[in-house]
């Protein structure tokens, strides 16, 4: 048995698992950690559960106290997740999975099942930005015949943390420092990075989170995972493990460092406005949804456990079994009214569908339902028409309460009641057989605070998603890992990253050390060695998603007595392959073409840089070109759409600012008026062949 590890570096004497930081002796009424009542907690790491592998019980006030007071320290905005942006669509099922569930929206195939889907930034404020470097929300509302389904997940399949009790902690640490109220909706600060290095549990969730995956292109470009794993169960009550995952058909897609910065202050909400434009135009994002599913001894033959979110199941172990698709066709008719008041619960399982032991799964089945009393500020918001289930009708007892909308009628307001034998309205009844019902999983160990060494692994899968990643990824994410721990002031903080770096990859280790002058430190005691696992290609970006115009926006910058014909033909080409064409000009007015006609713009140039879009084309008169070389705007925007390994049209004229801006002759430089696929082919992807030459990585 084993509690959390933590800073393995300052206890050699630990048992395995235990970390360092966990004091063996007594601490004094002076600093030892209580309850908000002044009861002495014994441990701060671990939820009380039945058993090492069982379920977080509700005796646990605790965890209970703990979670509840974090729950309720915004008003009323959400504490993770605040800044969101949602759509309306439907799910429509394609494979049925009958043998493993009875659950309608998993064994009807062919119905169309409403839906409402909101992603969000995790740290920031809800006035926040969209771009910065974070985890991607993706919760999804199923309104279903059986009642809604909320799937709620995250763009990452694993988590920082194994046990709920921990959650309130790493929100503490990753939000604005305490003292002084800043950094918003950034990680690359001193008291994140101090709870990372102290919680090497956290290490797998580094990696992804110094990924690409933590900088998307757009919401329609990024994958979803439920994280935790549940159960199905079926009709004969038998249980099979589910892992659930969301596809998108665009790709999963991301931007460059630099430019998700450059966007940030060009386009705040660059996420939200590209997802409501792509809808209001007719483009609908679509995602495969697919699920990994085992049964007990499949799960119990795996290396490592499955209960624990730190951790995923590789495809190549587990195939993923796409069974449905989702579509979202309808921007909501008011932010505020659906956005916002959407509240998902992931305690809402149509009969069919079950939670498993995981115990950050289960501080998240008390957890969410909490912190909406506070957020909506009532039991009834469920009553609010964006939570109402709508594939069928709800009814039971539960009356009054604040903002209560619904006027029941009748007698009696409690159950077991006799009233319908007096020809009065009796009321709903329990169904035993139609019911939600609960896998039934023995319990018969003893209470404990504790995990078991099954848990105790934190740097295998860590090394797997480092190792299976591209040479471009791996060089993002050391160059991430750099970015981020410059930015921490404290040197015993970065040293104490690099020791636990050095149980994922040498390499990384090393390419970090010298990104940052430092001296490599010794590795970090680990509980359980790091195992090589076979890598998974999987788990890349890069080279995966499809070489396609369609959801990619085009930038055409013009000036006065620019070739309107060479504008109209790069125009038509670019939208015939379901891209995005704006125009940029000097003025938002527009231009007066060769011809002598208007060209009305789309953008204002110094208010549309090249950040926002995926590739550009310049098309420029002389005069027009002379005259943009004085301005800095103009530079930039090819300048940066050349960092920014985007591919980059031009006519003749406009040469001379390309080698102003110090634009340099590769596959993605494309002079215009030739055939049209010179430049279609680079557009439809990023030149990464490009970047050795425009920037420095780790």
């Amino acid at each position: 048995m084993a509690r959390t590890p933590r800073d393995d570096t300052k206890a050699p004497d630990a048992q395995p698992g235990n970390g360092g930081e966990l004091h063996q002796t007594a601490s004094t009424p002076e600093t030892r950690i209580t309850t908000n009542h002044g009861a002495p907690v014994s441990d701060n790491q671990n939820s009380l559960k039945a058993g090492l592998r069982g379920p977080t019980l509700l005796e646990d006030f605790v965890l209970r106290e703990k979670i509840q007071h974090f729950d309720h320290e915004r008003i009323p905005e959400r504490i993770v997740h605040a800044r969101g942006s949602a759509a309306h669509g439907f799910f429509e099922l394609t494979d049925s999975l009958e043998e493993f569930s009875r659950a309608k929206i998993l064994t009807e195939v062919g119905v169309k099942t409403e839906v409402f889907t909101r992603f969000s930034t995790v740290a920031g404020g809800a006035g926040s930005i969209d771009t910065p470097r974070d985890v991607r929300g993706f919760a999804v509302k199923f309104y279903t015949k059986e009642g809604n389904w909320d799937l709620v997940g995250n763009n990452i399949p694993v988590f920082f943390i194994q046990d709920a009790i921990k959650f309130p902690d790493l929100v503490h640490a990753v939000k604005m420092e305490a003292d002084r109220g800043y950094p918003q909706a950034a990680s690359a600060h001193d008291t994140f990075w101090d709870f990372i290095g102290l919680m090497p549990e956290s290490t797998h969730m580094i990696m992804w989170a110094m990924s690409d995956r933590t900088i998307p292109r757009s919401l329609r470009m990024i994958e979803g995972f439920g994280v935790n794993t549940f159960r199905l169960l079926n009709d004969d009550d038998e249980p099979t493990f589910v892992k659930f995952h969301w596809r998108p058909k665009l790709g999963t897609q991301s931007t460059c460092w630099d430019e998700a910065v450059k966007i940030a202050g060009a386009d705040p909400d660059y996420h939200r406005r590209d997802l409501f434009e792509a809808i209001d135009k007719g483009d609908f994002p679509e995602w495969e949804f697919g699920v990994q599913l085992l049964s007990q001894e499949e799960a119990d033959a795996l290396p490592f456990d499955i209960l624990d979110a730190t951790k995923l199941i590789p495809e190549e172990l587990v195939p993923i079994r796409v069974i449905g698709r989702m579509v979202l066709n309808r921007n909501p008719d008011n932010f505020f009214a659906e956005t916002e008041q959407s509240a998902f619960l992931p305690t809402n399982m149509p009969p069919g569908i079950d939670v498993s032991e995981d115990p950050l799964l289960q501080g998240r089945l008390f957890s969410y339902q909490d912190t909406q009393l506070s957020r909506l500020g009532t039991v009834n918001f469920h009553q609010l028409p964006i939570n109402k289930a709508k594939g069928c009708p709800f009814q039971n007892f539960q009356r009054d309460g604040h903002m209560q909308t619904q006027v029941f009628k009748g007698r009696a307001n409690y159950e077991p009641n006799s009233l319908a034998e007096a020809g009065e309205a009796g009321g709903p009844r329990e169904d035993p057989v139609g019911g939600f019902r609960t896998t039934a999983v023995p319990v018969e160990e003893h209470k404990v605070r504790l995990r078991p060494e099954s848990f105790a692994d934190h740097y295998s899968h860590a090394r797997l998603f480092f190792r299976s990643q591209s040479e471009i990824e791996q060089a993002h994410l050391a160059s991430a890992l750099v970015f981020e721990l410059s930015k921490v002031t404290l040197e015993h903080v970065r040293t104490r990253v690099m020791a636990n770096l050095l149980n994922v990859d040498e390499t990384l280790a090393q390419r970090v050390a010298d990104g940052l002058a430092m001296p490599l430190p010794k590795a970090s005691a680990a509980a359980v060695e790091a195992s090589d696992m076979e890598p998974s290609p999987a788990l890349r970006i890069v080279g995966k998603y499809p070489e396609t115009l369609k959801g990619r926006a085009v930038g055409i910058l013009v000036s006065d007595g620019a070739d309107g014909a060479l504008v109209t033909a790069l125009k038509t080409s670019v939208e015939g392959e379901g891209g995005t064409v704006k125009i940029v000009a000097p003025k938002i007015g527009g231009v007066k073409l060769k011809d002598g006609k208007m060209l009305k713009a789309d953008g204002q140039l110094a208010g549309t840089p090249s950040v926002i879009f995926d590739a550009v084309a310049i098309i420029l008169s002389e005069d027009g070109c002379a005259m943009l070389m004085k301005e800095g705007a103009a530079v930039d925007f090819a300048k940066h759409a050349f960092g920014h390994l985007k591919a980059i049209g031009y006519n003749a004229e406009a040469k001379p600012l390309l080698d102003k801006a110090g634009v340099e002759p590769d596959d993605g430089i494309v002079e215009l008026g030739k055939e049209k696929e010179a430049f279609l082919a680079p557009a439809r992807t990023r030149q990464w062949a490009r970047e050795p030459n425009v920037r420095m990585l780790a």
